[in-house]
This record gives C-alpha cells, sequence and structure tokens, in this order.
C-alpha cells in the first residue's frame, strides 16, 4: 500500500498492478496494515481523522473522528480489530473496536519516543503514563483490555519501553541524561537495574535479540553494552574506534569505478538507456588491508541531539549477527558475530548510512545511503546494486518484505520493488 496526498493505492507485490484505489478525505500523513492485512488504517493528523477500508468488502469503510481532542499518533492492535488513536497533548489513548464499535480510554499516556508496547504474541500491552511527575507502567491484557498490573517505574524521565520477544520480560530505559534500563518482569517485579556510568550523555538506542537471551544497549560513548538474559548482567562490550587494527577482521571498502562503455555501442544521439549507464557511477567493494582508518566526525558539542554514540543496532533473525553505526563514523556498518562475541565484518561506505535492516529470513543484510544504489551483505560477501531508475532516486529508507523474496525502496517521492532470486538449494 502506498499513498500519494488523500489516495491510498493497495497493489499486487508481484506485479504491481493497482487493486483497490481509496480516496480519503484530507492528505494522508500516516498508514499500517492490520495484522491479518484484511484492513488498512490511514491517519489525518490534522484533520483528527482516522479511516479504515477493508480488503475483502471494498464498499465496506470506517471513521474514526476524535474531535476536538485531537490526534497525534493511531496504531493497531495485534487482534487487528482495534485501533488505538492518542490524543493531542497525550491526554488520553483511546481503544476503538472495530467489531462492538465500543470505546475504551487509558488515561495520562507519557508524550516519550516508545511509550505502547505489545508483546510478540500480542496477548499483553504495556503503556507508560506520567502522573504526579512520576512515571509509570501499567500492563493491559489485549484480549479485553484489563488492566493487569499497574507499578511506578523507578525513572526520572522515561523514554522508552520494549518487550523481549519471549514476552516475559520489559526492558524501561530512562533519558539521556541518565544511564539507566530496568527490567521488570510481566507482573510488575523488578528484576534487574543497569547503569554503565554517571554524569554523562546515556542510552541511544536499544535492541533484544530474536531469542530474548541478549540486550544489547548503545550509548552516547560509542560503546554497545550486551546484557545476558540469567543475570541480567553486561557480559561485552562492543567498541567502535576510527582505526581497526585487528588482522581477522575483514573491512570491504566502497570504491567509484567509471562505467566501461563498449565503443562499436555508442550512438549519438545515444539511448536513454546508455546516456544513464554513461553518466551514473558505478560501484563496487575491495578488501582493505588492516589496520583501516575510518572517516571520524568530531560531534559539535553546543549543539542538541549531537550526532554521537550508537544511533543504530539491530540483530540478524537467526541470532548470530549484530549490526551497528556508530554516528561518530557515519559511513560504517559494523557487524559483530554473536557467538564469539567479536568484530566480523566492517562496511565502509562513500556516503552516510542513512538505514540499514534484516532480511527477515536469512542473514544477510541491506544498506542505503541516500544514493540510488543499494548494498547487500550476508557471510559470503557483499555487494553493491545500483536501481536502474530514470532520473535522481535517492534512496533514504528500505524495508522488506516477510518471505525475504523483494523489498521495496523509499525516496522522498518515489518508491520502487526490488525483488530477489532466491537460490535453489
Amino acid at each position: 500500500a502506498s499513498c500519494v496526498q488523500y489516495r491510498l493505492v493497495v497493489r499486487d507485490v508481484s506485479t504491481l498492478q493497482i487493486l483497490q484505489l481509496y480516496t480519503c478525505l484530507d492528505q494522508i500523513q500516516y498508514i499500517e496494515w492490520s495484522s491479518d492485512s484484511l484492513f488498512i488504517l490511514c491517519a489525518m493528523y490534522k484533520r483528527g481523522i482516522v479511516q479504515v477500508w477493508s480488503l475483502e468488502q471494498p464498499d465496506w469503510h470506517c471513521k474514526i473522528d476524535e474531535g476536538s481532542a485531537g490526534l497525534v499518533a493511531s496504531c493497531w492492535s495485534p487482534d487487528g480489530r482495534h485501533i488505538l488513536n492518542t490524543t493531542e497533548f497525550h491526554l488520553r489513548i483511546t481503544v476503538w473496536s472495530l467489531c462492538t464499535k465500543s470505546v475504551s480510554y487509558i488515561k495520562y499516556p507519557k508524550a516519550c519516543q516508545q511509550g505502547i508496547a505489545f508483546t510478540k504474541d500480542g496477548r499483553y500491552m504495556a503503556v507508560a503514563e506520567r502522573r504526579d511527575c512520576k512515571d509509570f507502567i501499567s500492563i493491559f491484557v489485549c484480549s479485553d483490555w484489563q488492566l493487569l498490573r499497574h507499578f511506578d517505574a523507578e525513572t526520572q524521565d522515561l523514554f522508552g519501553i520494549e518487550w523481549a520477544p519471549n514476552g516475559c520480560v520489559l526492558a524501561v530505559w530512562d533519558t539521556c541524561l541518565e544511564y539507566k534500563i530496568l527490567l521488570y518482569s510481566l507482573d510488575g517485579r523488578l528484576l534487574s537495574t543497569y547503569r554503565a556510568y554517571e554524569w554523562s550523555l546515556g542510552i541511544k538506542s536499544i535492541a533484544w535479540s530474536p531469542s530474548s537471551q541478549f540486550l544489547a544497549i548503545g550509548s552516547y560513548d560509542e560503546k554497545v553494552r550486551i546484557l545476558n538474559h540469567v543475570t541480567w548482567k553486561k557480559i561485552t562490550e562492543f567498541e567502535h574506534p576510527a582505526t581497526i587494527a585487528n588482522t581477522k577482521t575483514i573491512v570491504y571498502k566502497e570504491v567509484e569505478k567509471s562505467p566501461s562503455v563498449e565503443t562499436e555501442r555508442l550512438s549519438f544521439p545515444p539511448t536513454r538507456a546508455l546516456a544513464s549507464s554513461l553518466f551514473s557511477t558505478q560501484s563496487k567493494y575491495d578488501i582493505s588491508q588492516v589496520p583501516v582508518s575510518l572517516q571520524y566526525i568530531k560531534p559539535v558539542a553546543d549543539r542538541a541531539n549531537p550526532k554521537m554514540g550508537i544511533g543504530m543496532l539491530a540483530f540478524s533473525p537467526d541470532n548470530c549477527f549484530l549490526a551497528t553505526k556508530n554516528d561518530n563514523i557515519p559511513n560504517a556498518v559494523w557487524i559483530w558475530d554473536v557467538q564469539k562475541l567479536k568484530l566480523f565484518v566492517v562496511l565502509e561506505q562513500l556516503c552516510a548510512i542513512q538505514s540499514f535492516q534484516w532480511d527477515p529470513r536469512q542473514p544477510r543484510l541491506a544498506v542505503c545511503t541516500g544514493n540510488s544504489k543499494v548494498y547487500l551483505w550476508s557471510p559470503a560477501g557483499c555487494v553493491s546494486v545500483q536501481v536502474p531508475m530514470e532520473g535522481d532516486f535517492q534512496i533514504v529508507s528500505l524495508s522488506w518484505h516477510s518471505s525475504g523474496d523483494s523489498m521495496v525502496l523509499l525516496s522522498k517521492d518515489n518508491f520502487c520493488v526490488c525483488y530477489l532470486e532466491r537460490e535453489e538449494v
């Protein structure tokens, strides 16, 4: 699904044929599929309206109007039959049922980066709350929206919450001014508290491993700390230095090469395909000799949100690798071997990393850097692929299909679908 101003376009993944075209009341600012892909939600925050469309019954539609309360966020519940709307100023969360048309309210949700979290099995929801200048966590049962537990969080200014994939532990972390991560059980017991240091900028990003055995914490001090699920103590920390000296680390460096054009093929005026290949620079990877010095940027100290520390981290679906990005070294992706707890590979790009994401089915990482190329890494090696688009197509983000056979590449104004041939085993 994609939106063009007030129109919602639903296409077939394999052929890109338009299956449905829906017209909304205003410009769409957010879309989200229900978990079973039968409904799609379109949020128009400026108007305080959410419209829901059915794929099975194109004539059926639903409109939710929050009225004077306004709207700042909207999402599906895991069952795909309830919609959670957060009103302006975070006064409340309204839970709308598509089946019974009933409405429930959750008061005092906290305005933070990640204030709602569902367990992977969809049974429970945790909500961060702020009342009387204190942080609280409420855990609800998603089947009937009954309150299961309500407890105060030992945080100064809670910044985010996230469930472990097995749904047994809730990670709660504090604002970047206070290095503190708290781990709570489903019944609200505090299992452990971890703080690496004090009096400096703290946690920037976190990621659970798919097995729930490891919690990776990215910090402003350019390190990733790994906690284990037995004692919740640190088992190791990964540093991101500007010079890589270990001879066992493979460093792939992206290098540009001018396209070779056969003189027999030259024709004047050149065909459009030939012209685009003449002027587009191709790139490939070379293996650099260690030691390697990476491009390091010193952050501006007197600005808010300094570009420093671990801004992105993600585990591979098989639990074997962890990919990280240190914002001080914006052109590099670091890939760590989780079994050996060692640095495995560094990809050094020509441009700053915009986004990366693991293939959901195998250890294969897709990276984009704001140009018209997509980069793929797997343990077998890495490759740079030029997207065959006319004009200037700058990829700023990407998203894999759940099958791992295709991915969507997004620029500011366009998108394209990239299909990968699956190897015959």
